[in-house]
């Protein structure tokens, strides 16, 4: 089973990257993103304004690790739906693999672009980012897996009503690039009006940047108990909802 998993994930990675365009919005992109607007921020503010810049220390490398995410999650919508509409979502739930080793396998392979993705961002940065990386790493890529994983079943979830592969990139980036300005990273929630505030609190990519600001300015895991248990609800609510309406065909 195990065996099987493996294989069709290496399989799909091997897929992935014959696609030149794809691979540079999954992988180059969020970047390209991180390394311009660090080299635009060093150019406008002088050091010790830089260096205290919240943005340019904590909400840049958010912003760019939020990309990582949302773009995983759009290729995932993206190829899932065009598995289906070439019928091969139908002809590989025909092989003795079960249905959960063909999806599992989708999700580990974005989680393994994430993490590439987010090396290659963090060793860029050390060369050419104006600020330098102090965070924790480790826990910081942890935090990313997590908002990922979460992110992902809403891309599921999209993947399992969009009708055809050409509307899937549209209506997920439709749904997904707005929760960005609603989630914290910009302007804090507190200054919104109380609608737009009710709004923002149920917003998976509110509990992400949350989580992900934390963990970048060395907060315990303890602090983020709540982000990380709102990702997971937003995970189940969103597999369960995926499980009942999603088509093979």
């Amino acid at each position: 089973m195990l065996h099987g998993l493996w294989k069709l994930t290496w399989i799909e990675i091997k897929i992935f990257m014959r696609e030149p365009m794809g691979a540079f919005g999954t992988i180059v992109l969020p970047v390209v993103v991180f390394l311009g607007l660090g080299r635009l921020a060093g150019s406008r503010l002088p050091g010790p304004a830089l260096a205290a810049s919240s943005f340019v220390r904590v909400g840049l490398p958010v912003l760019a690790s939020l990309l990582i995410a949302i773009s995983a999650v759009l290729s995932l919508v993206t190829i899932i739906s065009i598995y289906r509409e070439g019928g091969i979502l139908k002809r590989l739930r025909a092989t003795p693999l079960r249905a959960w080793t063909i999806l599992t396998a989708h999700v580990l392979v974005k989680l393994m672009l994430t993490a590439a993705t987010l090396a290659l961002m963090v060793l860029a940065g050390r060369r050419y980012y104006p600020v330098g990386v102090n965070a924790p790493l480790f826990s910081f890529t942890i935090a990313l897996l997590i908002s990922t994983w979460s992110i992902l079943s809403i891309g599921f979830l999209i993947a399992s009503i969009v009708p055809t592969a050409r509307f899937a990139q549209p209506i997920g980036g439709a749904i997904l690039y707005p929760m960005i300005g609603l989630a914290g990273l910009f302007v804090p929630i507190a200054s919104f009006p109380p609608g737009l505030q009710a709004v923002a609190r149920v917003l998976p990519l509110t509990y992400a940047v949350s989580l992900l600001q934390g963990i970048w300015n060395g907060d315990a895991w303890s602090m983020h108990v709540g982000d990380v248990a709102a990702l997971g609800l937003v995970f189940v609510v969103c597999t369960a909802l995926s499980v009942k309406v999603f088509r093979w065909e």
